[in-house]
Parts: structure tokens; C-alpha cells; sequence
């Protein structure tokens, strides 16, 4: 079986020939990896990974316009007004935002590394490819920063209708020309959790985030592609809406910040899947070997007949050590293949 009907079969709620695995690792391992394994992609080959997440495409805010933006509002401002605070000069406000023009989704140019994914991953090793696209409330704190942002919810909620709204169409169109390129899967990255529960209420979700994620979820499975969405914490209060808007994965469900395994399995097993369950902020990288090793081995058990596709909660932190990732995944291997 091809590793890419291996991930179908489990996001389809079937029982696979075996657990599909993955990792986050490059991000803060690769130099040791490529010391070790030559490359990561030779890492990657090595304990024959079924799944890729590809990186790439435009941008809707550059880095520079950003910058523009926030010396101009500083400069428009007298310091010593009591219209500026020291904390608020050089602030963008989500209507000081909507005058600043997003990037172009349409600059096929820009797609180019996602191309090449395609190619190393699925075509030519048979994996099951999904991109990382924005969501709506994570991909605009680059620029307002987390604190504003979350201010701004209660301060400006029609500014933010209009500034989701025309992220929501920028996504939509990001989306649509990943899966005209191959993609299987359109992976939405939108941090809502913290350790405690949502960083907003339930009702603030559903007013603001969700019609907004509803724009491009319901163009991803038009076209018949499969959806996942990324979020740390725990977001338990919001399965619900996750259910309503058709995500079919879900990544981490990170039980560490008091996510309800025995409640997932009991009410939402069969509305979408697992992406996860290496835990690496409590399990995979602080050289307890048999906490680690425990860990694997549960979760091999509870999922060996589907519901998981077995990966990092998150990227890999550089305190892991390649002999402790190594570990993992060489007892990753011999268990699904028991």
C-alpha cells in the first residue's frame, strides 16, 4: 500500500495496513539530523514517513509593508498627545490595516517551492501532501501583535469583520490554487488554545473566527479535498463549531493542556481524525526514555486499528536529542510493524 491510501484510509475512518507517521522535525533539528542521517529528507526516507507538510506560496503581509505601516502611523502621531500612549504609537489598528494592500495569492511565481514538494514527496515517494495555509485570528497577530489582537476583539468588532472578510477571500484563493497544484490535504494553521482552555469565549469564536474559516472550508470540500486544522491548547469548547465547519483532522488535540481523550472517543471519533499524540512539551525531548516509550506504546494500542495519524504535537525543540529522536522513531517503527 502506497503510503498515501495509507493516510486516506485513516482520515476516511477505515482501518489501515498500518498506523501512518510523521513529524515536525526540520524546523529546529535539521542540522543534527543531516549529521547524522545526511539530510533530512534521507531522515525522512529512512523511517519512510507517509505524510509532507509543505510551506510556501505569497504572502498576505510582508514583512517590509508591515514595517511601512508602522513608522508612518508613529510618525503620524504626536508623542506627546493624549492621543498616543507610548504602548499605542506605531500601532496597527485593524482599520489602519485595512489600508494596507495584501500580497497577491495569484502570483503562481510564488507557489514555486510548493511545486517541489509536490514533486519529492507525492510523486516521486507516493506520500500524502498537505500545505499549510492561514487561518484568521494566528496569521493576523504578526501584525498586531497577540495582546492587541485579543483587545481589539472587544474594541473593534466591525473593523474586524471587514479585516477577516478579506482574509477569508485571500485564503479562499491561496487554497484553491494549492489544490489545483496536487494537494491532498488544505491545512489550516489558527492557534485558538491556551494550556487552560480558548484564548476567547465560544460565543466570540462563532461570531468572529468561524464564518470566516467557513469561507475557505467550504471551498476546500467542494472541491473535494481533505481539511485539517492546527491549533495548540486546549480547545475542547470548540468542537463543536470544528465538527460544524467539516474539519476531517484535527492536529495536535494535545491532551497535555487537558484535552478529553475518552470524551473525543466517546462523541467525536467519528466526525474527524487524530494528527498527533507525540508530545513535545511533556514527552519527546526531556530524556525520559521509558515516559517516551510508555507513551509510543499507548498510543500504537489505542490506535492501532485507526483514528491517528501518529505525529509531533508541534515542531521538535532543539533540547531533543537526536539519540532520544532516533529512539522514538526507530520504537515508532518496530511497533506498527509488529
Amino acid at each position: 500500500m502506497e503510503s498515501r491510501d495509507r493516510v486516506v484510509d485513516v482520515i476516511e475512518h477505515r482501518k489501515p495496513d498500518r498506523m501512518p507517521v510523521y513529524g515536525w522535525v526540520r524546523a529546529n533539528l535539521e542540522p543534527q539530523i543531516a549529521a547524522a542521517f545526511g539530510s533530512v529528507e534521507a531522515f525522512e526516507d529512512h523511517y519512510a514517513f507517509d505524510l509532507a507538510h509543505l510551506f510556501g506560496g505569497p504572502v498576505p503581509y510582508g514583512e517590509a509593508s508591515l514595517a511601512a505601516l508602522r513608522a508612518a502611523l508613529e510618525s503620524a502621531t504626536d508623542p506627546g498627545s493624549a492621543d498616543c500612549r507610548a504602548a499605542d504609537c506605531g500601532a496597527i489598528t485593524p482599520r489602519a490595516l485595512l489600508d494596507l494592500e495584501l500580497g497577491d495569492p495569484d502570483d503562481m511565481a510564488a507557489y514555486a517551492e510548493i511545486v517541489a514538494g509536490i514533486a519529492h514527496h507525492k510523486t516521486e515517494r507516493g506520500r500524502f501532501v498537505y500545505v499549510q495555509t492561514p487561518g484568521i485570528f494566528e496569521c493576523l497577530n504578526e501584525p498586531f501583535g497577540i495582546e492587541a489582537h485579543l483587545t481589539y476583539l472587544a474594541l473593534y468588532p466591525d473593523d474586524l469583520h471587514e479585516v477577516y472578510a478579506r482574509q477569508a477571500a485571500w485564503n479562499r484563493t491561496f487554497a484553491n490554487h494549492c489544490i489545483d497544484l496536487g494537494v491532498d490535504m488544505v491545512h489550516v494553521s489558527d492557534d485558538w488554545g491556551a494550556q487552560w482552555g480558548p484564548l476567547f469565549s465560544p460565543r466570540m469564536w462563532q461570531r468572529l473566527i468561524y464564518p470566516y474559516h467557513k469561507v475557505t472550508c467550504d471551498a476546500v470540500l467542494k472541491r473535494g479535498t481533505y481539511l485539517s486544522l492546527h491549533t495548540d491548547g486546549n480547545v475542547m469548547a470548540l468542537l463543536p463549531g470544528i465538527v460544524k465547519l467539516g474539519y476531517q483532522v484535527l492536529h495536535p488535540f494535545q491532551e497535555s493542556a487537558g484535552m478529553d481523550a475518552d470524551l473525543y472517543r466517546a462523541r467525536y471519533a467519528q466526525d474527524f481524525v487524530l494528527m498527533g499524540g507525540l508530545d513535545i512539551q511533556t514527552t519527546l525531548g526531556f530524556g525520559k526514555l521509558d515516559l517516551l516509550a510508555a507513551e509510543i506504546r499507548r498510543l500504537v494500542t489505542t490506535f492501532r486499528d485507526g483514528g491517528l495519524i501518529l505525529c509531533t504535537s508541534h515542531y521538535v525543540q532543539d533540547h531533543c536529542t537526536i539519540d532520544e529522536l532516533v529512539f522514538a522513531y526507530d520504537l515508532v517503527t518496530e511497533l506498527i510493524r509488529a
